[in-house]
């Protein structure tokens, strides 16, 4: 499958904004954005103004890149989401935020979303049970998520039981059993991600 395998600190160059794709590193100093805010390459540090269609085209960039997904599969996203009840932005920012991989990261189990899907194809997680190493797997309300016994053992998952964890309110998660529930699912008021979705829906509508 195809994926990025470029620095991932240039995306959050490219955005102006910290997208959190380095777990640790982007809470400290070593952080790209705070030795370089500008964006990469030859003209990064020139001023351009941004178009309409610039603007949103960047905020639909921004969300791929925030939770790791290419270009095909996001607009298979948006076409899912357009297509359900309700406004279809909220619709969009729901289903990612409910994949699997992005579930793993907010129940603390992974330090970034890359991690998680790592971790994630590495089958170190059983949803309800069973084995589950796709990171697009969409998560429901009632889902148990947990971490392999034999993945348990791991100094990885060692590490998370003497962790202090903050959870969104729509999931509940112990520690102790490297277990998590989605207790509901998420409505925008829940996602902190800072996206501003309507400009994503504008640019697709054209």
């Amino acid at each position: 499958m195809a994926r990025y395998t470029d620095a991932s600190c240039r995306l959050c160059r490219r955005e102006g904004q910290k997208l959190f794709l380095k777990g640790e590193r982007c809470y400290s100093t070593k952080c790209a954005i705070e030795k370089r805010n500008y964006a990469p390459g030859q003209h990064g540090q020139s001023r351009k103004k941004v178009s309409e269609y610039g603007l949103q085209l960047r905020e639909k960039q921004k969300a791929k890149r925030f939770y790791g997904v290419l270009e095909s599969q996001f607009r298979n996203y948006f076409d899912k989401a357009e297509k359900k009840k309700g406004i279809t932005g909220e619709n969009l920012l729901i289903m990612l935020e409910t994949r699997l991989d992005n579930v793993v990261f907010r129940m603390g189990f992974a330090s970034s979303r890359k991690e998680a899907r790592q971790l994630v194809r590495h089958g170190h997680f059983t949803v309800n049970g069973r084995k589950q190493n796709i990171p697009s797997f969409a998560v429901k309300a009632g889902d148990v998520i947990k971490v392999k016994e034999k993945s348990a053992s791991s100094p990885k998952f060692k590490e998370i039981k003497e962790m202090s964890i903050s959870v969104p309110s729509w999931i509940t998660v112990d520690v102790e059993k490297l277990e998590g529930k989605v207790v509901a699912m998420p409505s925008r008021e829940d996602i902190d991600t800072p996206i501003a979705e309507h400009l994503i829906v504008e640019l697709y509508s054209k």
